[in-house]
């Protein structure tokens, strides 16, 4: 799905800036359009010209991949000028898996340089989902109808523990769990100190890594996540915030934000985001879990569970400018996904692991729908429930039924 946005980018900007964390399939995905190709991770010739004389690293077939350019984010603002002097759409891809400390120079890409963010591959770009069921017709209110994708518990918890990172999808079961330990392993030790050259106590990370996962998909707060990683020792609620920052920056942790209608009722809305991994493979990883432990606690897979369909509903909502938020207020009403388009298009989801859920979470959704203030933010296009398995369907009362293994864009 990306490939289709990264092309329709650069036929209308100058430069194109895919940012995503590491192993998502950002290089790969670039050198299918690129003409040419820098990569400043290894060329230490080229890094050592950009503080000297950066023409040579900008010159060659367009569009030019410049990868992993937040090594030497001085080369910004030459990637800038020269779209500038050229005056062409199309001249400069840029990756990076980290935003750089200093983000101002970012801000003078304004209109040279769109930015189209990347994150692990889809159910239906892993071949897992049918795409029976298309995001864009559920935002454009089109009834939903689909087969049963038969995708089996088992089947469902095993995509959840490997993830849609694409250079593991051909391994087995075991050696893929492997591979996202030794990710994670990889970015307490050394990542999380490189994208601002802090030193951070990798254990303090790893600690913090253990208390997300335990914590996915919840509102969890920052003093809440404090004491849950602390254990029976000390962790500081600055230590937490400054962590979780890098770990932001990274883009291997990705909040939900809420959403603030208008609403009928006096509830008060609660602002605080949903905590999520970009993949819940990664909270799997961080508990060092495996799919039998995963099927022995279903509290903990539904939540999981939910993480894999908000992974999913944001990569399809940005395919067609959407966004996804989440909803609380002070009345205990929550819903786990608001898709805001365009406009006053929005539509609420709510994920449900076993089919016995689906009939409370429509009362849930129907409940909702009566207090939002329609005639100052659009009635919904869509009131749908996300479940693991079953038939793809619209009930009497209007809520439609998505099996999550037929949602595609």
């Amino acid at each position: 799905m990306v490939d289709e946005e990264l092309e329709a980018r650069l036929a209308s900007s100058g430069g194109v800036l895919v940012e995503g964390p590491k192993a998502c399939g950002k290089t790969l995905t670039a050198r299918q359009l690129a003409g040419s190709e820098v990569l400043l991770d290894v060329d230490d010739a080229a890094r050592l010209a950009i503080g000297i004389d950066p023409s040579p690293v900008l010159e060659g077939p367009t569009p030019r991949l410049i990868d992993e350019w937040q090594i030497e984010p001085g080369i910004w603002n030459h990637v800038r000028r020269a779209i500038d002097d050229r005056g062409e759409p199309g001249q400069f891809i840029l990756t990076g898996s980290a935003a750089p400390s200093d983000d101002i120079t970012r801000h003078t890409g304004a209109g040279r340089i769109g930015r189209l963010r990347m994150r692990p591959m889809s159910l239906f770009e892993s071949g897992a989902s049918t795409g029976a069921v298309s995001f864009a017709d559920l935002m454009a209110g089109e009834p939903v109808g689909a087969p049963d994708p038969q995708l089996r518990l088992a089947d469902l918890v095993e995509l959840i523990a490997i993830g849609g990172w694409p250079g593991i999808q051909d391994l087995t079961a075991t050696a893929a769990l492997r591979a996202n330990r030794d990710y994670l392993d990889e970015i307490r030790r050394l990542d999380v100190n490189r994208v601002d050259d802090r030193r951070r106590d990798p254990e303090k990370v790893g600690q913090l890594l253990r208390s997300l996962a335990r914590n996915t998909a919840t509102h969890a707060s920052l003093a809440t996540i404090a004491r849950d990683a602390a254990g029976d020792g000390v962790v500081h609620r600055e230590t937490v915030s400054d962590h979780l920052d890098a770990l932001i920056r990274l883009m291997v942790v990705e909040d939900q934000p809420s959403w603030a209608p208008h609403l009928r009722s006096k509830a008060r809305l609660r602002r605080a985001p949903k905590r999520h991994f970009v993949d819940p493979s990664l909270a799997v990883a961080a508990l060092r879990a495996d799919p039998d432990a995963l099927l022995a606690d279903l509290g903990s897979l539904g939540f999981l569970f939910e993480s894999l369909a908000v992974r999913d509903l944001r990569i399809h909502a940005q395919a067609v400018d959407a966004e996804i938020l989440q909803y609380r207020d002070s009345n205990g009403l929550e819903v786990d996904a608001i898709v805001r388009g365009p406009g006053r298009s929005w539509a609420a989801i709510e994920v449900k692991l076993g089919v016995g859920q689906i009939d409370a979470a429509a009362e849930t959704l129907l409940r909702f729908s009566k207090q939002i203030d329609t005639s100052r933010v659009g009635a919904p296009a869509q009131l749908a429930v996300i479940v693991g398995s079953g038939y793809g369907y619209v009930r009497e009362d209007g809520v439609a039924v998505v099996p999550i293994g037929a949602l595609g864009p």
